[in-house]
């Protein structure tokens, strides 16, 4: 025992228990602070504590985040949903307008032609094989179309049906040289064949061919359909864009630029019966 009050280990817990001895006098004379073990454990626990704030700062943060998030996306969504909508009332009421407008040019062509009978069709397919802009309408025999009927617009005429299924057919435009037929200068009644060739197609004219050298065909002219062919009379073909000479047979061809723009149509009308149809002889079929 005697060997133990002087050991080290004996001076080392005299020196703490008087240093805690000397603290606790210390706060309690002062009496404003917490207990020196309190102060202690609270220091020691200091860094545990800031890092479990830390963390859950950053789990509050995330679950903000996400929330805010989450109400982003709903929100969004929602918008999105609202658009959607107003595009398709948008392409409703343009497609409305588009038909009112249609079946106001059709009652026009109809009020000064009373003897033509037409169905309205929209083109579902163009072949982009061909340089001469052919395509396919929503049309076919179900709807009394046949081969050989004249399609035009309100613009003017576009071709002819040269292939008909039960609901569809295939319309052949007047950029294509398989099409010939009469025509009349609107002004001087010079009358001449319009009918297409590759280099007119490629800048989307066709050619107004076999005219007098003589006539007063010009620049500005209107080109209607004469009756003669597989098109009722009177029809609007294009305007006269420029004139040349035919090296070939000696006559005059005016290059012309069709009223009826082949590229954009969307819509087009099928004349089904007119006065006069059906006695044309077309390659051996009438």
């Amino acid at each position: 025992m005697r060997f133990f009050l002087r050991s080290r280990q004996f001076k080392i817990i005299v020196a703490i228990f008087c240093a805690v001895v000397l603290l606790t006098v210390s706060f309690v004379l002062v009496g404003k602070r917490m207990s020196p073990q309190t102060d202690i454990a609270s220091t020691i626990s200091a860094p545990f504590r800031n890092l479990f704030t830390s963390i859950s700062n950053i789990v509050t943060d995330f679950v903000d985040n996400y929330n805010s998030g989450s109400k982003l996306s709903l929100e969004n969504a929602e918008l999105k949903a609202e658009i959607d909508t107003l595009r398709g009332q948008l392409a409703d009421m343009q497609q409305i307008t588009e038909q009112n407008n249609f079946y106001k040019e059709y009652l026009g062509i109809k009020e000064n032609n009373p003897d033509f009978v037409f169905t309205d069709a929209a083109i579902i397919a163009r072949d982009n094989d061909d340089p001469y802009g052919s395509f396919t309408i929503n049309r076919g025999s179900t709807s009394d179309i046949a081969k050989y009927d004249p399609v035009i617009t309100d613009a003017g005429i576009v071709g002819y049906v040269t292939e008909v299924g039960l609901t569809s057919c295939k319309v052949t435009t007047i950029l294509s040289p398989d099409i010939t037929l009469g025509a009349l200068d609107n002004r001087t009644q010079d009358s001449g064949i319009v009918t297409g060739s590759l280099s007119f197609a490629e800048k989307g004219f066709c050619s107004f061919a076999n005219l007098a050298r003589s006539c007063g065909v010009a620049v500005g002219d209107y080109v209607i359909t004469s009756g003669e062919g597989i098109f009722p009379e009177g029809l609007l073909v294009g305007s006269v864009n420029n004139i040349g000479i035919d090296e070939n047979n000696n006559s005059i061809y005016a290059e012309i630029k069709p009223f009826a723009e082949i590229s954009e149509l969307r819509s087009v009308m099928v004349i089904t019966s007119f006065e006069g149809q059906g006695g044309i002889d077309i390659g051996g079929e009438k």
